[in-house]
């Protein structure tokens, strides 16, 4: 067999399709009566045709729900392996107690029936409220009837179905070009709150054509999320069921080695950041998406830690909803975040605008730095001054009265 070409250079374009854009992909999405709303989507199939290498990076809070320990375990038992997804919005099957797991693992064998596979190699997630038991009387006919309907081309119908309070659906494809021939990576998200790094409040499912061995697709996805879903923050608030899958058809034919791994994980961003970035724009009550970007950090954990108080902080992310140019919360927010920098050395950019600098404010700036603060993409530069070489972006958005009002009324 002759030896596959190195990938050096390569390029990305958009693709049609979402989740099913790679080959080798079908996805469904039905209502099922999980929501209240006569023909609301709720339930969603993403399915391989057969078993395939899979991935996933889960919640890192201990209150874990029942879909992402079922889905752990199969995960681990298959040594990275999987023929199908199965989601539902509308119920977290979180805090659900054994029969939480015992319908999570049902759902999968129900799936796995359908699909005459083997129950492990079904991935299962929920999102939606808390300390809910699922409809299974209603659940597992919406598996069957969602897996009669697997077909390319619904990747948008799979994106509407994963939705809770997101005020839009959310999926990007690209084709990446390389002297090994084309690959496609596809995905969709969902996510509008309780939305904090490590990981968001969120559903993710990304697919791609390319051949990738399970531990390849692992660090990948991993790698990626660093920078993309894991670098995003609407309230920093931890989800129960946050999970991130990925599966790999290898049906491009495009093997990824080390050679070509740098393709593969562009693409992987490619998709995530659009994803990601799509979720802090819908955030609950959000009108601002603001990128709060940190230099100058002696490693790049500290960039990250600095960036994501400034982003979590309710007074920087009220004032900029009210487009209030308060360097003041920024300075603050970013001396309590536990890393050692000058305050003397830092400065502070909204925008363009520079609001502080040497220790003194620049406020003569402040109505420039207003006008930035007023339109809906908003961008704080903060220079920690240590002469470190490490930077870091976190991605938030504003705090409005309508999170408050959308939140004070969640259950109810």
């Amino acid at each position: 067999m002759p030896e596959a070409p190195t990938v050096r250079d390569f390029t990305i374009t958009p693709a049609p399709g979402g989740v099913t854009a790679p080959q080798g992909f079908r996805s469904a999405a039905v209502h099922c009566g999980i929501k209240a709303a006569a023909g609301t989507l709720d339930l969603a199939i993403i399915a391989a045709d057969a078993a395939v290498p899979a991935a996933g990076l889960f919640t890192t809070n201990l209150a874990q729900a029942a879909p992402v320990l079922v889905s752990k375990r199969h995960l681990s038992q298959t040594g990275g392996m999987a023929r199908a997804i199965v989601v539902n919005s509308g119920c977290a099957n979180a805090c659900t107690g054994d029969q939480g797991l015992s319908d999570a693992a049902r759902m999968a064998a129900d799936l796995a029936s359908a699909l005459s596979c083997r129950p492990e190699h079904v991935l299962v997630a929920s999102t939606g409220v808390i300390g809910v038991n699922l409809k299974m009387n209603k659940v597992s006919p919406g598996i069957s009837g969602a897996a009669a309907a697997l077909a390319r081309g619904k990747g948008s119908e799979t994106a509407r179905a994963i939705m809770t309070t997101d005020p839009f659906a959310k999926e990007h494809a690209v084709t990446v070009h390389t002297a090994r021939g084309p690959f496609t990576v596809g995905g969709t998200a969902k996510g509008s709150g309780m939305i904090e790094p490590n990981m968001a409040t969120m559903l993710a499912f990304l697919t791609t054509d390319a051949r990738v061995p399970p531990a390849l697709l692992h660090r990948a996805l991993k790698e990626s999320a660093r920078d993309t879903f894991n670098a995003i923050t609407v309230d920093g608030e931890c989800s129960t069921n946050d999970s991130l899958f990925a599966m790999a058809s290898g049906a491009s034919g495009v093997a990824i080695d080390e050679d070509a791994y740098p393709a593969f994980v562009e693409a992987l961003l490619v998709v995530s950041k659009e994803l990601a970035l799509g979720i802090v724009r819908g955030g609950e009550g959000a009108t601002k998406l603001v990128a709060v970007h940190v230099t100058d950090a002696a490693t790049s954990d500290d960039a990250r830690r600095v960036a994501r108080t400034i982003a979590n902080s309710p007074l920087v992310k009220t004032a900029i909803h009210g487009a209030d140019p308060n360097w003041g919360r920024i300075v603050a927010a970013a001396g309590r975040s536990g890393v050692q920098f000058d305050v003397q050395r830092t400065t502070v950019r909204v925008g363009d605008v520079l609001l502080f600098e040497h220790g003194l404010p620049h406020d003569d700036a402040a109505p420039l730095a207003e006008e930035h603060l007023k339109g809906t993409d908003v961008r704080i530069d903060v220079s920690l001054g240590t002469g470190g070489r490490h930077e870091a972006t976190i991605w938030t958005c504003d705090l409005s009265a309508e999170y408050v009002r959308i939140n004070g009324a969640y259950r109810t």
